[in-house]
């Protein structure tokens, strides 16, 4: 598969190496010469300019691109070039910092596949360390399966279900539920999917593309 990355910074940068690793095409956008340099060196094609500029992206080779990611440390940039990326006919996925308000996250959620917390993930994964426990067994985990929270759409097929009713794959699991602006939580057996609370799912490609059909009507999946 082809993947877009735009920003070569931290988040980046560990993206890259991560999709190269598994065999994976990997172009980087980056309007620091430093770091495009720093791409090549790592082995990547690499373009020098601003990820918000379509003309950059477009010379990235968006058209047989299977996804791409906004993931500079600028909220109107990841947005612009994720906007770009889904004309074009790419899965979008957006950086977004955790110091942004639930209303801001919002407002973007609709627009791109997912939304991450690079800062969120990194907390949690201190927290398990200081609690004694060990989290380099999750990303080992995640580096061969894929976290994403999904939005019940109000048409999806199966709005107001049950959670435990839901005829998920084999291949992917359901950890985590939220109501509306509420936190995540181990859902209870009687958890509905509600129209607007946030599903988080655990599993493969495969088994995520079964989940998003049932909890997204046809316009957004």
């Amino acid at each position: 598969m082809k993947f877009v990355i735009v920003g070569y910074g931290r988040v980046g940068a560990r993206t890259a190496r991560v999709l190269g690793e598994e065999g994976h095409e990997v172009v980087t956008i980056d309007n620091d010469p430093d770091k495009v340099r720093r791409a090549e060196e790592e082995g990547y094609e690499a373009i020098e300019g601003g990820g918000a500029d379509e003309s950059v992206l477009e010379a990235a080779g968006l058209e047989g691109a299977d996804a791409l990611a906004g993931l500079t440390g600028d909220l109107n940039v990841n947005f612009a070039a994720c906007l770009v990326g889904k004309h074009h006919g790419c899965r979008t996925v957006m950086r977004i910092d955790d110091d942004y308000q639930e209303a801001i996250y919002r407002k973007y959620a609709d627009d791109v596949d997912e939304i991450i917390y690079p800062e969120r993930l990194g907390a949690a994964g201190a927290k398990t360390a200081l609690l004694g426990g060990n989290f380099n067994v999750v990303a080992e985990l995640t580096e061969l399966l894929q976290l994403a929270t999904i939005t019940v759409d109000e048409s999806a097929p199966a709005a107001g279900s049950q959670l435990t009713d839901l005829d998920l794959p084999k291949n992917a699991r359901v950890y985590a539920h939220g109501s509306g602006t509420d936190p995540l939580t181990i859902p209870l057996p009687q958890t509905r999917a509600d129209p607007g609370d946030r599903v988080a799912v655990l599993g493969d490609s495969e088994g995520l593309d079964a989940v998003r059909g049932l909890l997204l009507d046809e316009q957004g999946r």
